[in-house]
C-alpha cells in the first residue's frame, strides 16, 4: 500500500539533523566529562548566569523532574551554586562557579573550531540559511521562549 501522507515527516527529520549535529559535538563533550543536558545548562549560564531552575528547564528545554538530577550532579562537580534568593526563600538562583567558567574558557574555542569545520562542511551560507528558516518557523508556529515542551 503506497504512503498516504505527501509530506515528509519533519519532526522526524529534524530529530536526524540534530543527532547528525550532535555526532560533531559528542566527542568534544565527552572528552571534557559533560553530557549533552550540562553543556547546555552551562552555555546558557555563561549567557546568562543567575537563572532559577525553572528558566533553565524553559531555555534548556529540560523537563522540570531532569533538571534537578542535572543540577545536583552539576553541583557535585563544583560547576553550579544554588543560593536561595533573599526575598523569597522558595526560590533558587543557579549560578556558575569559577571551576565551570574556566571549565567554558576552554571548550567554547573548541565548540566554535566545530562550527567553523560545519560551515566549511556545509557552506557558510548553507548554515545562515538554516539558521534563517529555523528562525522564521519557530516565530511562524508562535514559539516563545519556555513554550516548547521539554525533552523528558
Amino acid at each position: 500500500m503506497p504512503n498516504a501522507t505527501r509530506h515528509r515527516n519533519l519532526p522526524q527529520l529534524l530529530l536526524q539533523s540534530r543527532e547528525a549535529l550532535m555526532a560533531h559535538f559528542r566527542p568534544l563533550l565527552n572528552a571534557h566529562g559533560v553530557t549533552e543536558q550540562q553543556w547546555r545548562i552551562l552555555r546558557t549560564l555563561l549567557q546568562e548566569d543567575g537563572l532559577e531552575p525553572r528558566q533553565l528547564c524553559e531555555r534548556c528545554l529540560i523537563s522540570s523532574p531532569s533538571i534537578a538530577g542535572v543540577l545536583a550532579r552539576m553541583e557535585e562537580a563544583g560547576w553550579i551554586d544554588r543560593e536561595r534568593m533573599g526575598h523569597d526563600q522558595r526560590r533558587v538562583k543557579v549560578t556558575l562557579t569559577r571551576q565551570a567558567h574556566e571549565l567554558g574558557e576552554r571548550m567554547t574555542p573548541l565548540v566554535e573550531r566545530q562550527y567553523a569545520e560545519l560551515e566549511a562542511l556545509v557552506g557558510v551560507d548553507a548554515l545562515q540559511q538554516v539558521y534563517d528558516v529555523l528562525d522564521t518557523l519557530l516565530q511562524r508556529l508562535g514559539h516563545q521562549p519556555g513554550e516548547v515542551e521539554p525533552e523528558s
